[in-house]
């Protein structure tokens, strides 16, 4: 069912179908398993913290603390265009759970952090 509420519970589904997509993909699979492991407890907590993110972004609510920037520099480096693919599978999340109009923003989010991101991480290259 596609949601037209924007909420923690929905943020949380967003989570759970977004990443069983990522832990699978070939290579974002391999990045994301290598940092956090294949561990499904660890699964568990990266989610919750990851839906913490989203919840201060798109709610103003959670207690997300942590350095997303940071986290993502400290990664091996990898190539630029799975930024596309990550955003790819993120966009192919948001239809299964968000309305249309609902989807727009959260992938208007989305899009800005990736850019803000891909920025950083590959300026000079």
């Amino acid at each position: 069912m596609r949601h037209d509420t924007i909420n923690k519970a929905t943020i949380d589904e967003l989570m759970e179908i977004f990443y069983e997509q990522i832990r699978h993909h070939k290579e974002l699979g391999a990045i994301f398993n290598a940092k956090i492991s294949t561990s499904d407890e660890k699964w568990a907590i990266h989610k919750a913290k990851i839906s913490n993110f989203w919840q201060g972004m798109l709610l103003g609510e959670g207690d997300y603390s942590g350095q997303p920037m940071k986290a993502h520099l400290e990664l091996p480096s990898f190539p630029q265009k799975l930024f596309d693919e990550w955003l790819k599978l993120f966009e192919t999340s948001l239809d299964r759970v968000f309305t249309e109009e609902n989807k727009a923003i959260i992938l208007q989010k989305a899009q800005m952090i990736a850019q803000n991101f891909q920025r950083v991480l590959y300026a000079g290259r």
